[in-house]
């Protein structure tokens, strides 16, 4: 098996976890009983740093910075996955610190997420892995 394909699969799951956490981080479900601490993320105001913001903003805005986190890792595996493989074995710290990354995430999934996201991350951790395990020698 080459690298190029994990790195392609890899980015394929990255695409669909970016999409589906930027339309699904703001979701909420009415049996989950948060409706007023969500009332109060959106309308208590405090200033920072000569801003206005809420928790909601902050909430928000971390949940779109991990949106575009994803889809960067995305488009970044894609390009990993159409280098040659010699640049690839030159590449051994970006290669393991990407999937390092992921294999974090994967932990940061498991603690204080649900099923979906840490299926994803364990799927992305170890497409990035075997990638970066055969990216080491180049054939």
């Amino acid at each position: 098996m080459k690298a190029s394909l994990f790195y392609r699969i890899a980015a394929a799951l990255l695409l669909l976890f970016a999409v589906g956490h930027t339309l699904g981080f703001r979701q909420s479900d009415p049996t989950w009983g948060v409706d007023a601490l969500l009332g109060s993320m959106r309308s208590i105001h405090f200033d920072v740093q000569g801003f206005s913001r809420t928790y909601w903003d902050l909430f928000v805005a971390a949940g779109f910075s991990v949106g575009v986190f994803y889809l960067f890792a995305a488009v970044l595996a894609w390009q990993l996955g159409g280098l040659p493989p010699e640049t690839l074995a030159v590449m051994r710290v970006t290669v393991w610190a990407l999937a390092l990354c992921f294999a974090a995430i994967t932990v940061v999934s498991w603690r204080y997420l649900f099923i979906v996201p840490t299926v994803f991350s364990i799927a992305i951790t170890a497409c990035l892995t075997v990638a970066a395990w055969l990216s080491a020698n180049p054939i």
